[in-house]
């Protein structure tokens, strides 16, 4: 089951979807208030909130032998879920790509967004494709490589009234109150973990993946060079064929290990 970032939708995975199926079943989730989920005028717009919705799924689905991947903030979900999936044995694997997990300073495209009825009129009047390849842009490591695609799936919600508000209010809660608990937590995932992250990452920074490196005992780290923030967009074949070697168990190792790779420039298991 894969879990896509703030702001973002199932477009993220698009490089990885045909290359899983071949031999796993795929779930690509879009949530809460995202892409083309439905977007709710209510308050639940929290990790947790949006936790417990793949949570709710998982059990209502009754998925099993599962791995969890996530991206960004879908990573900070998918710890939440496999928090809550501890004592219930659906889940076998965990992919963090470029994840959320500890406290950090809010980039600025999130500090932005989290400013109310100010981040309202912005979203409304700034134009979407602009807007949006400007982001794009700023969290990779080639801005050359951003194509008309990628502006076009990710500015598409941003044409709705209640999607904009879904984000405002996502980004109004992106840090759980009680994230000091939920990170001392983290050490009890005693699962096979894939930490996924881009060298050149200012959005979620390598240092974050080397808090989790040791704070999860089934973890590994692989990093790709020349890499910004989206690996599955940046790299996609060189970081579909990393996630699927650690799905074949391949190189998994009983002690955590850190690889650098280079490269040119609905998911259970």
């Amino acid at each position: 089951m894969m879990l896509h970032g703030f702001g973002a939708n199932s477009y993220t995975w698009l490089g990885w979807v045909g290359g899983l199926a071949k031999d796993h079943r795929v779930w690509s989730v879009e949530l809460k208030g995202h892409g083309s989920a439905p977007a709710p005028p209510d308050d639940l717009y929290s990790l947790h909130d949006h936790a417990d919705l793949v949570h709710r799924l998982i059990l209502q689905k009754d998925l099993r032998n599962l791995t969890l991947v996530g991206h960004s903030m879908g990573g900070g979900i998918a710890l939440l879920v496999a928090l809550r999936l501890l004592d219930e044995r659906r889940l076998e694997r965990l992919v963090l790509v470029a994840s959320a997990a500890y406290p950090q300073r809010l980039p600025p495209f999130i500090a932005l967004a989290a400013l109310g009825r100010l981040a309202e009129w912005g979203l409304r009047f700034c134009p979407k494709r602009w807007l949006i390849r400007k982001v794009l842009r700023s969290i990779v490591f080639d801005r050359q490589g951003v194509t008309e695609a990628q502006v076009t799936a990710y500015a598409e919600p941003l044409n709705s009234p209640a999607h904009r508000t879904a984000l405002i209010k996502t980004a109004g809660k992106l840090i759980p109150p009680d994230l000091a608990e939920v990170t001392k937590r983290i050490p009890e995932i005693k699962l096979p973990t894939l930490l996924l992250w881009g060298r050149h990452d200012w959005v979620v920074p390598l240092e974050v993946a080397e808090r989790l490196l040791a704070d999860l005992p089934g973890a590994q780290l692989e990093i790709i060079e020349d890499c910004g923030h989206v690996p599955p967009e940046e790299f996609p074949k060189e970081s579909l064929e990393i996630v699927l070697k650690f799905l074949r168990g391949e190189g998994e190792a009983p002690a955590p290990r850190t690889r650098d790779t280079s490269g040119p420039g609905e998911v259970d298991t």
